[in-house]
């Protein structure tokens, strides 16, 4: 899975400035979203199966709605009990992969390959047709 994950990382870097990292707990994504770690606030999207599901198209138009706006986005994947309610307060958007439970390896896989073929999308690359 980490080949796949450093796959789709370089990838989309090709478009957007992007950066894959894990982190131990909610504390440590929320302090991320506040710019507490890196000195940059971001926009952040928690996976979570009370999200909203998109088809690959929606990803692409918000990702380019998104990249208007003054703060990047920070997708977190939460763990197995998915994520408090107080981070979810935090979260600007809650978004789903789907009702099925995944792996937070296959659904990290899934995510940046959506994630890459959104800015295929926005970027008229064949890809989105060809796969």
């Amino acid at each position: 899975m980490q080949t796949l994950t450093d796959d789709y990382l370089k990838r989309i870097s090709r478009f957007a400035d992007i950066a894959g990292m894990a982190v131990k707990d909610e504390a440590a994504v929320l302090s991320l979203a506040r710019g507490e770690r890196q000195g940059q606030r971001h926009t952040l999207v928690l996976l979570d199966a009370r999200g909203k599901q998109m088809t690959s198209e929606e990803l692409a138009h918000f990702v380019e709605r998104e990249q208007g706006q003054a703060l990047p986005l920070l997708f977190a994947i939460g763990g197995a009990d998915g994520f408090s309610e107080e981070t979810r307060r935090v979260a600007g958007f809650l978004l789903s992969l789907g009702k099925m439970t995944l792996p937070h390896e296959l659904g990290r896989v899934v995510l940046l390959e959506q994630l890459y073929r959104a800015f295929t999308i926005l970027n008229h690359h064949p890809y989105h047709l060809g796969h």
